[in-house]
């Protein structure tokens, strides 16, 4: 097996902007974790950046302090830099041609929002033949509220975790994944 870690969207933005993750507890510190040991076990890493297509754009405008990613990911180790536009890392990026020159057959998710660019990103690697493991303690989200209704962080985390688990990623721990790759 050759994995690559995918660290996804941990910005400013999410830090000390509009969109502050609160769930689950710790969720930065295991993604550093996760960062930190796969440079130690040689396991390629790709830091992914998003930004809005729409140059006013009020969240993620590209270049704006917002934008950046956060201090302790922007100073690790990383493989690739992969900046994107829409949810799925694969979508008008160079992420396959990267993995498939690596000789990639899984992909590990990590990073932000669980229910928006992880899981689509997730989707889009097993769609395309990757073995995914979705860090369910490395990824996070917040509660969201709009239009179609209200759902807490950890229900949204818990439904995309048991939607992923159901055929599409392997979803572990931080500390089961860091056994695998010690």
């Amino acid at each position: 097996m050759s994995r690559a870690l995918l660290v996804i969207d941990v910005q400013r933005e999410y830090f000390d902007g509009a969109l502050p993750i609160t769930h689950p507890a710790g969720h930065l510190e295991r993604i550093l974790q996760v960062m930190d040991e796969a440079a130690k076990a040689g396991v390629p890493t790709a830091v992914v950046r998003h930004h809005q297509a729409d140059p006013e754009s009020p969240i993620f405008r590209l270049n704006s302090d917002m934008w950046q990613l956060h201090k302790e990911v922007e100073e690790r180790p990383r493989d690739l830099l992969i900046d994107k536009q829409l949810p799925g890392t694969f979508t008008g990026t160079d992420l396959g041609e990267w993995l498939t020159l690596i000789g990639a057959d899984t992909v590990c998710i990590a990073g932000y929002m669980t229910h928006m660019c992880c899981d689509t990103t997730a989707r889009q690697a097993f769609h395309r033949g990757y073995k995914v493991e979705f860090l369910k303690d490395a990824t996070g989200t917040l509660n969201v509220e709009n239009e179609a209704g209200s759902a807490t962080a950890e229900e949204l985390q818990n439904s995309i975790l048991v939607a992923q688990q159901m055929f599409i990623s392997e979803v572990i721990g931080t500390d089961d994944w860091l056994q695998r790759i010690a």
